[in-house]
């Protein structure tokens, strides 16, 4: 699990508003903390953040795009503004490569795990392996990155 966090960066997070509806944000900064924990950068989530105070349940999906396969993440959220761990937080992004961090990041999100499961996409239902999922999606991507290039005027890719 943490490996492929570590992979994907990306997590989509899913908090309840005010007004009980769904909001779903994704966050490039997810990325494990530690055994029990996830994190993630606020730098332009003020509405991630608000909902998070109010009411700290919390999903994050990570999900590999190629594999469609991932995991769901369960759990509690602690929005960090200032402190010692946050600091902490803070050099760690540094570390990571983000810039700017100290002046970007807003707070910081830290997420109690209490629950994790798989997600494994209904493709895999008809027998695909996993090197034949990955070679379908990435006819996909090549095929719409193709089709992008035409509608753009630009050469398409040159056969060897």
């Amino acid at each position: 699990m943490q490996r492929l966090v570590h992979e994907q960066k990306l997590g989509y997070v899913a908090t309840v508003c005010a007004d009980g509806t769904p909001n779903l944000s994704p966050k490039g900064t997810t990325t494990v903390w530690d055994d029990d924990h996830l994190i993630f950068a606020d730098l332009r989530s003020p509405g991630t953040a608000a909902n998070l105070r109010r009411n700290p349940a919390v999903e994050i999906n990570v999900v590999d795009p190629m594999l469609r396969k991932g995991y769901r993440f369960k759990g509690t959220a602690t929005v960090l503004t200032e402190g010692p761990q946050l600091e902490e937080m803070l050099a760690f992004f540094e570390r990571q490569g983000v810039s700017e961090a100290r002046r970007r990041i807003h707070s910081i999100v830290l997420v109690k795990v209490e629950r994790a499961l798989a997600l494994i996409s209904p493709g895999y239902d008809k027998g695909l392996t996993e090197e034949e999922m990955r070679q379908q999606w990435e006819r996909y991507w090549a095929s719409l990155k193709n089709a992008q290039r035409e509608a753009a005027g630009e050469p398409g890719p040159v056969d060897d």
